[in-house]
């Protein structure tokens, strides 16, 4: 007669293998790192070195009558500015934690239009004739941002004994509450990236068993791309109303990303085989979403989330399509080499795993003939 406990051993080797065992421990230990990925980007945001520009200026209209009636006068008056501008300057460095990145400006309209370019996030105009300056923040890129900025200005000014007017100079739309919309849709182009991607990889197979075949995956990996991408700035744009700016620009990006990501998911599964899928999204989403500067644009993410953000996929996405949407296209254009990068990096590691494999098969077969 069998043994009882003999019989239960074996009946759980059966249902679970040595093979199952360690992927169950992947999958806890991806799922731990998600938990520890997010809490750790999102339970204490600080401002850290957020780059604002500062000016000290009267009205351009008074200062061009100034220079007109008196050009010496106005000379001197403008040297002066420029001295309270750079003490302003390293006042707003001097402050505990660093959470200014201040820059001086020449005028207000220079400090918009750095901020227009985002070269910098907000700007501080002080008025040297009275005791209420003008503070220029954009909701557009993050209204966490704009919100952080305010704040360390309340503490500021109100040590000073002045006051400030908020101006929202790049404002988030009607329809993009807190301006996280697209960071939505940069998360929904990326999961669809690496979901068509693991199809694709393991739908005849784990891996790839030749290069024609990685050249077709990555081939039907760039035409889901391209719809998707269209498909995504179509609801986001016209259907859902909630981003503004060129829905072209938006297909571009979205094609770009969504391919980068399958791409990527492509090379990870010839490197490790269907392991390959879980590293994907370890890269893509648990250490990727958290640090994209969604809910909490960059400077307000911890040093770790903050230094890996601009360089992973789900954050440059972020960022351009930010840019898209609120600020023409500006400061996009590192974005998209970032993704390009991995897009063609990503593509290139598919393909010369699969000559590397193929390789391999084809010494064996060799070694196999020869030793018949």
């Amino acid at each position: 007669m069998e043994d009882p406990g003999t019989g239960l051993l074996q009946e759980i080797k059966d249902a679970v293998s040595v093979r199952t065992a360690l992927l169950v421990l992947g999958v806890l230990a991806v799922q731990l790192a998600f938990i520890a990925s997010y809490i750790g980007a999102f339970h204490n945001p600080k401002p850290h070195e957020i780059p604002i520009a500062v000016t000290v200026a009267v009205p351009a209209a008074q200062a061009a009558a100034e220079a007109e009636a008196d050009p010496a006068r106005a000379a001197a008056a403008r040297k002066q500015l420029e001295a309270a501008t750079d003490q302003a300057v390293q006042r707003l460095k001097a402050l505990p934690g660093k959470p200014l990145k201040p820059s001086s400006s020449d005028s207000e309209a220079d400090a918009l239009a750095r901020i227009k370019d985002r070269g910098v996030d907000g700007a501080l105009i002080i008025n040297p004739q009275g005791t209420e300056d003008k503070l220029l923040v954009a909701s557009g890129a993050g209204a966490s941002l704009s919100q952080a900025i305010e704040e360390i200005m309340v503490k500021v000014e109100g040590a000073e004994k002045r006051t400030f007017k908020v101006v929202d100079v790049v404002p988030d739309a009607e329809g993009d509450a807190r301006g996280l919309s697209a960071f939505y849709l940069v998360v929904g182009w990326c999961v669809g990236g690496y979901l068509c991607a693991s199809a694709l990889a393991i739908s005849a197979g784990a891996k790839p068993a030749n290069p024609a075949r990685a050249v077709i995956r990555l081939g039907a990996m760039a035409v889901y791309a391209v719809v998707a991408g269209l498909l995504g700035a179509v609801i986001a744009g016209p259907l859902l109303g909630a981003l503004p700016g060129s829905v072209m620009a938006l297909w571009g990006l979205g094609a770009l990303l969504v391919f980068a990501v399958g791409a990527i998911t492509l090379a990870f599964q010839g490197l490790a085989g269907i392991v390959g899928i879980g590293l994907a999204i370890l890269l893509v989403v648990v250490l990727g979403n958290p640090s994209a500067g969604g809910a909490y644009p960059y400077p307000l993410l911890p040093g770790f989330w903050r230094h890996i953000g601009p360089v992973l996929p789900p954050g440059a996405g972020t960022f351009a399509a930010r840019s898209i949407a609120y600020f023409k296209g500006n400061g996009a254009g590192g974005a998209f080499l970032t993704l390009a990068g991995w897009a063609v990096g990503a593509a290139a590691v598919a393909i010369v795993m699969s000559l590397v494999r193929q390789d391999k098969k084809e010494l064996q077969a060799e070694a196999e003939e020869q030793r018949s």
